[in-house]
């Protein structure tokens, strides 16, 4: 199995601006992880990472500490337009796996990201596939920020809501058992289907949820889900949430 990480990194974010090259330890955070996830290798060999990049300036930063990078056009709407500029740009073939990694995930596990690809690759079916963790508490099983998936017999995504599903009739203040599950923000496309996806036309739940891998589904494409044991690490998303990744890094 041969795959490439593609992380999509824009300067623009309304609440940490200029977020990709904010400082940690002495290294931009995007080159953070792309380090992090060069640290995996994968029979015999490490994974191909690429920064996919909306200015120069990212290019720039990856470049002077030898992460591979690529400019892409910096008025793509989302992330999965940016990734299929990018495999254009890097010439990859339909039948390849990228894995989408953020540019704002410094303490991602690189287990994680191969996990992931491994699953879209036995699996024939899917288009795509993703992560996801138990949740063991009532306020982030209530939180909207807290994505939720529900899946089917065979670890494929039924539906992703900010709502707290599966709900419980008889008991709506509890946790349904088993765990309901947080999904992670990682994804595995097939090439083919990436360039494919900004095609599809949004799906009304799209716009209802905020949440773009639900068009997938209802075009018909299939979301294979990794259930990982381990907690993900901290993202980051706002100032507080950079200091706190500074502290692990110094620490």
């Amino acid at each position: 199995m041969n795959f490439t990480v593609l992380i999509p990194a824009r300067l623009a974010s309304t609440r940490l601006p200029n977020k990709p090259l904010a400082d940690i330890a002495g290294l931009p955070m995007v080159v953070r992880v792309a380090q992090r996830v060069d640290s995996l290798t994968h029979d015999g060999g490490r994974v191909r990472v690429v920064v996919a990049a909306d200015s120069a300036e990212i290019v720039a930063a990856c470049r002077l500490h030898q992460v591979e990078a690529v400019l892409t056009r910096a008025d793509h709407a989302s992330g999965s337009d940016r990734l299929a500029e990018a495999c254009q740009l890097l010439s990859l073939g339909d039948e390849e796996i990228v894995i989408n990694v953020q540019g704002d995930e410094p303490l991602i596990a690189p287990a994680l990201v191969e996990a992931v690809a491994r699953l879209l690759s036995e699996q024939p079916t899917a288009s795509m596939s993703t992560a996801a963790h138990a949740i063991d508490n009532v306020a982030d099983f209530s939180n909207p920020n807290v994505v939720k998936v529900v899946l089917d017999a065979n670890a494929m995504a039924l539906y992703f809501s900010r709502a707290p599903i599966p709900h419980s009739r008889d008991r709506p203040a509890c946790l349904p058992s088993p765990a309901p599950l947080r999904h992670i923000g990682i994804y595995g496309y097939r090439v083919g289907f990436l360039r494919r996806f900004p095609t599809l036309s949004q799906a009304p739940m799209e716009l209802t949820e905020s949440l773009e891998q639900l068009r997938a589904l209802w075009h018909g494409h299939r979301i294979a889900v990794h259930v990982t044991q381990e907690a993900p690490g901290a993202g980051v998303d706002t100032p507080e949430d950079l200091e706190r990744v500074r502290r692990i890094f110094r620490a």
